[in-house]
């Protein structure tokens, strides 16, 4: 058997008997055409039997030349995964990575955010325009309350870009005042929304009302298909850029910016969790040590301590 029609057996396992995500199939189809890819031009295997501990130990060993580790490890997963189905179905006698320890430790990397300075010129820059150009220019004036619902959602719910692409419009209960996310491993949750994002989803929602149906995704393009991940993308880039915002922002960053900010003012952490939708705490433990440095900030500047003065004695 060729390793291609290996990787086709798990794809079909992956999506037929699995049910696994549109996404999760496209990354596993990536990193397995590029693992067939490798082993082709570098050393020449192009059949399963012939993959062994000592291919895998140097296809993984290229993977650290230009990937991040988080990435490194998401493709070796991928491969376990390949491994381990062939070895269940019998494909294969000897799972290579059986007695193959690979431990890959991840560079601890804090979460960008913006600061609330910035944010709070973003959104003065949205409205500014979106006031501008009502009677002016009627197209342009549309697309602002869309883009301003938009980033009101990523921002207000701490949603991922990918989720609030793909919200639907049965998913948006404005009389609830909550929006349904259906996130990682087709996990619901429902989101409470500030007013400001229910007014900007209210007003997108009446005023493109003639490009929505009730099938469909509740985000849409001038084409009347599904707002992409990546549009959302641009058009935040874009919007901050005409803000003046000193660097490029991501929709990510809204989400991380969300929690530390939440955090600051004091909101429970587990509150924070379910708003993220992180199945463990430990994921959303990582912006207790963003807000470090402004527990430091305010003992540095509030601690009764400093008034106390320095001890002469």
């Amino acid at each position: 058997m060729t390793i291609q029609e290996a990787v086709a057996q798990f794809l079909f396992h992956c999506q037929y008997e699995k049910n696994l995500s549109p996404k999760t199939l496209k990354a596993y189809s990536i990193d397995l055409r590029q693992l067939s890819e490798h082993l082709a031009a570098e050393l020449g295997i192009t059949t399963l039997a012939a993959v062994d501990k000592t291919a895998l130990r140097a296809y993984i060993k290229s993977l650290f030349k230009g990937l991040a580790e988080k990435s490194v490890k998401r493709k070796v997963a991928t491969l376990k995964a390949l491994f381990n189905f062939l070895e269940r179905e019998d494909v294969i006698a000897v799972n290579p990575f059986r007695k193959m320890e690979v431990r890959i430790k991840e560079t601890r990397r804090l979460p960008r955010t913006v600061d609330a300075g910035d944010l709070k010129l973003l959104f003065k820059h949205l409205y500014h325009l979106k006031a501008k150009n009502e009677k002016r220019r009627p197209a342009l004036y549309k697309n602002l309350v869309r883009d301003i619902a938009v980033l009101e959602v990523l921002f207000g719910t701490g949603a991922r870009v990918s989720e609030v692409c793909n919200i639907g419009i049965p998913d948006v209960d404005l009389p609830g005042q909550q929006i349904r996310i259906l996130g990682k491993g087709a996990r619901e949750r429902f989101l409470l929304c500030d007013k400001e994002t229910l007014h900007a989803v209210q007003l997108y929602r009446d005023l493109w009302a003639e490009d929505l149906d009730q099938a469909g995704a509740f985000f849409r393009n001038r084409l009347g298909q599904r707002l992409s991940e990546q549009s959302v993308r641009t058009m935040l880039r874009k919007h901050a850029r005409q803000a003046g915002l000193p660097r490029d922002i991501t929709p990510h960053m809204l989400r991380h910016s969300l929690a530390t900010l939440l955090l600051e003012e004091g909101v429970d952490i587990r509150y924070i969790q379910h708003l993220l939708g992180h199945t463990s705490i430990t994921t959303t433990q990582i912006y207790t040590e963003v807000h470090r440095g402004h527990q430091v900030k305010l003992l540095a500047e509030k601690h009764p301590r400093r008034r106390f003065g320095l001890a002469t004695a």
